[in-house]
């Protein structure tokens, strides 16, 4: 019965359908949700630099395809693991395109696909799409990686960091503690400060903007949570439901 049920997830069929649903579901929670930017003339501000890199927590990437407008073009990465299946088939469906691989240069880099979907990016970016994805690499929450600093780097594009949050939520007791975003509720964009790699940084310049990237973030994702009135240590350790 295990096996079974397993091979259900794991079907192509069932991702499809979930991916359907997913989407369904992220597109009512945008809709109900009133949003606001922070700062207000946040796209005045990114739109002049696109295409640009577009850096997120993982674990809060929900609401991320909704930062797209209609004339933007926009791709995000999204791994090879079978729950990534999922995310991408949702993403494609709400208009994003998606590159597969790991943004992750740790040890199993060529063998996850990295080495392609970093080419890929880069070829992406040159092309005029905005490039979106995960600061962190797998099992290390909030710790950044060195890979969207090498992109940005070999592609000359500026990294604009951000977080999104609603005030109604559900966070899994899981290691990026993924947040389920709700209908019915208040939402925001923070958007952090933009990060510039010289094509010439060098390993020392290189972490010290990733300690950068990793600050931004963490206090984008702050500022968001406080923003709709649910500053993140308010979370439960297993889950919360949020409520307006």
């Amino acid at each position: 019965m295990r096996k079974l049920l397993r091979n259900l997830l794991r079907s192509r069929g069932f991702q499809q359908f979930a991916g359907l649903l997913a989407a369904g579901f992220l597109w009512l929670v945008w809709q109900t949700n009133r949003f606001s930017y922070d700062p207000e003339d946040v796209y005045d501000i990114v739109e002049p630099q696109m295409p640009v890199i577009l850096a997120f927590w993982h674990g809060q990437h929900f609401m991320t395809p909704f930062i797209k407008r209609a004339e933007h073009r926009g791709k995000v990465l999204i791994s090879r693991h079978r729950d990534g299946e999922f995310n991408a088939l949702a993403a494609e469906r709400l208009g994003i395109e998606t590159i597969r691989g790991s943004g992750d240069h740790g040890s199993a880099f060529n063998r996850k696909g990295g080495v392609g979907a970093f080419k890929e990016m880069v070829r992406a970016l040159e092309e005029g799409y905005n490039m979106a994805l995960t600061a962190d690499v797998p099992k290390r929450s909030r710790i950044a990686g060195l890979g969207i600093i090498m992109l940005a780097r070999e592609s000359g594009r500026t990294i604009m960091p951000f977080a999104m949050a609603t005030s109604r939520f559900i966070r899994l007791n899981n290691w990026d503690r993924t947040t389920i975003n709700l209908p019915f509720g208040r939402g925001v964009l923070v958007g952090g400060e933009p990060i510039a790699v010289p094509a010439d940084a060098d390993a020392q310049m290189m972490e010290m903007l990733r300690v950068r990237l990793e600050a931004t973030l963490n206090d984008a994702t702050r500022r968001a949570y406080t923003k709709v009135g649910r500053p993140e240590l308010e979370a439960g350790p297993e889950y919360e439901a949020g409520h307006a």
